[in-house]
C-alpha cells in the first residue's frame, strides 16, 4: 500500500510520504499474523502442500488407510504413513501445550518427529497434534480426531496454535517452540523461577526442564526428570542430582502406555537443533518474499525498472540469509564436555537416512563427544523447505557457504570450523548436492 502526499516527489512526479516509504522499505523488528496473512504469503488462506496434504489426498482416494487402535488411536499408523521413526519419541510433562489438561508427570505428552513432521500424542487425548513443514508456508498446524472414522480427516489450525507458535518467541512467524521450565508436582511451570527457549546453542544445564530424559552424559547436568514439590525461591537453589544419567523412565511413568520406553537424550538434542533451523528457513523465505514484494511496490511508485533492487531490500535478504547460514553451520553451539549416549535406536535410525558421499560420510553422522554432529553443517540443507527458498536468498546462502568452506571467508563467526571440518563438509556436499554454484569448484 502506498500513501500519497504533495510534500515529497519521486523522479517521475509520484508523490510519496515518508511514512509510505518507511512502510515499503522498513524492516520491522518482529512480525505478526497481519504481516504473513497479507500478500505475498497469505498464510491462512493459501493452499498448503506438504506431507500431511499428500497423505490426506491418498486417504481420500482410497490409496491408503489409517488403522485405529484402542489406546493409541491413529498414532502408530500415522507415524508409519508419514515415515516418522518411533525411536524419535520424547516425553514432555510440563503443561504447556494444546491439551494441557491431559498432561501430567504421570501422563506426559509424547512427541515424535522426522525431517519435516512433528506429531504430539496425549493419553486419552481428543486429537493428535501435527505440525508439517510446508516449503511455502513454513510450519502448518493440524489436528486429527482420535475417534475411529471411515475417512480420517486432518483439520488445519490457524488460530489456537499460533497464539504460542506465531508469537514473539518465534519472531512473529508460524514456527516451532521448545521450552525448558521448572515444573511443579502437577507439571505446571513455576513462573517465578523463569524458563528457557531451547535450541542447539542452549547450555545443557538449562535444557529439558519439564521433559523426561533417558541417556547418559557424565558429569554434565540438565533440568530433565525434575519435579519441584517444594520449589525454592531462586533457580540457583534447585537440586536435580537424582535426575541425571537415567537409563530408564521414572517409576511414575508406565512405559506400556507409550510406543517405546524411552525419551532419548540424543533424539531430544536433534529435535532442538531441527526446530530452530526450520524457523530460520521460514524466516529467510518469508522475509525475502515480503522484501521483494515491497521492492516491486516501491519500483512502481518511483518509476524504477521492475528488476531494480534497493539496498534496503538486499540488506533484508542478506540479514535473514546470514542468520540461517550461521545456524546451519552450528555457530555458538553449546559444547559437550563428556560423551552423550542415548537409550534407544534413534542415533542409528537417524544416521541411516543418509545421503552419503563416496567416502561413506554423511551430515547425519553424530559426534556426541564434543558436539552434536561429526560434520557441523545441518542435514536440513537437503530439505524441501531449503530447496524452495527464493533464489535471491538461497543463492546468497550457498555462495557464502562455499566461501566459508573453501577458506575464502574466515569470519570470526566460523572460527569453530577447523580446516578439516571445512574440507569434509565441502566434499560431502559436492558429492550429495548436484545443484551447487559453479564457484564451489573454483
Amino acid at each position: 500500500m502506498t500513501a500519497f502526499h504533495s510534500s515529497r516527489l519521486g523522479p517521475s512526479g509520484t508523490a510519496l510520504t515518508l511514512a509510505g516509504l518507511a512502510l515499503l522499505v522498513g524492516l520491522a523488528p518482529g512480525r505478526g499474523a497481519d504481516d504473513y496473512d497479507r500478500e505475498p504469503i497469505r498464510y491462512s488462506t493459501a493452499a498448503p502442500a506438504n506431507a500431511v496434504t499428500r497423505l490426506q489426498t491418498a486417504l481420500d482416494q482410497g490409496k491408503t488407510r489409517l488403522t485405529f487402535e484402542e489406546h493409541f488411536g491413529y498414532l502408530r499408523s500415522l507415524l508409519r504413513e508419514l515415515d516418522v521413526p518411533v525411536s524419535s519419541q520424547g516425553l514432555v510433562f510440563s503443561r504447556t501445550s494444546l491439551q494441557r489438561q491431559r498432561i501430567h508427570p504421570r501422563t506426559p505428552r509424547a512427541v515424535y518427529f522426522s525431517d519435516d513432521i512433528y506429531v504430539g500424542f496425549c493419553q486419552q487425548g481428543d486429537v493428535l497434534e501435527i505440525s508439517a513443514v510446508d516449503p511455502q508456508l513454513g510450519t502448518v498446524f493440524y489436528t486429527l480426531d482420535q475417534r475411529a472414522a471411515d475417512r480420517p480427516r486432518f483439520v488445519r489450525q490457524t488460530d489456537h496454535c499460533l497464539q504460542c507458535h506465531g508469537s514473539t518467541p518465534t519472531r512473529g512467524l508460524p514456527g516451532h517452540l521448545l521450552r525448558s521450565v521448572y515444573p511443579s508436582a502437577g507439571g505446571d511451570p513455576i513462573l517465578t523461577l523463569g524458563g528457557f527457549r531451547v535450541n542447539h546453542t542452549t547450555p545443557l544445564p538449562q535444557r529439558w526442564g519439564g521433559w523426561y530424559v533417558t541417556g547418559t552424559h557424565g558429569k554434565q547436568t540438565h533440568l530433565g526428570n525434575l519435579i519441584l514439590s517444594d520449589p525454592p525461591e531462586r533457580p540457583e537453589a534447585v537440586d536435580n542430582t537424582t535426575g541425571q544419567n537415567l537409563t530408564r523412565l521414572p517409576d511414575r511413568v508406565k512405559p506400556g502406555k507409550y510406543l517405546t520406553p524411552h525419551s532419548d537424550i540424543v533424539a531430544l538434542m536433534v529435535l532442538e537443533h531441527q526446530t530452530e533451523a526450520h524457523n530460520l528457513i521460514t524466516r529467510a523465505n518469508f522475509e525475502t518474499r515480503i522484501a521483494l514484494h515491497q521492492n516491486a511496490d516501491l519500483n512502481r511508485a518511483l518509476g524504477k525498472p521492475a528488476d531494480h533492487l534497493w539496498d534496503s531490500t538486499l540488506g533484508r535478504i542478506r540479514s535473514a540469509g546470514d542468520d540461517l547460514l550461521r545456524y546451519l553451520l552450528f555457530c555458538n553451539e553449546a559444547p559437550l564436555t563428556e560423551p552423550i549416549r542415548g537409550t534407544s535406536t534413534f542415533a542409528t535410525d537417524f544416521a541411516g537416512r543418509g545421503p552419503r558421499d563416496r567416502k561413506g560420510r554423511s551430515l547425519r553422522d553424530l559426534d556426541l563427544q564434543q558436539r552434536l554432529f561429526k560434520y557441523p553443517c545441518s542435514y536440513l540443507i537437503y530439505s524441501p523447505a531449503f530447496d524452495a527458498l527464493p533464489a535471491e536468498v538461497k543463492d546468497y546462502v550457498l555462495q557464502r557457504l562455499g566461501k566459508v568452506l573453501t577458506g575464502k571467508d574466515m569470519s570470526a563467526a566460523f572460527k569453530h570450523l577447523s580446516a578439516a571440518d571445512r574440507r569434509a563438509i565441502l566434499e560431502i556436499l559436492r558429492d550429495t548436492r548436484p545443484d551447487l554454484p559453479a564457484s564451489w569448484n573454483e
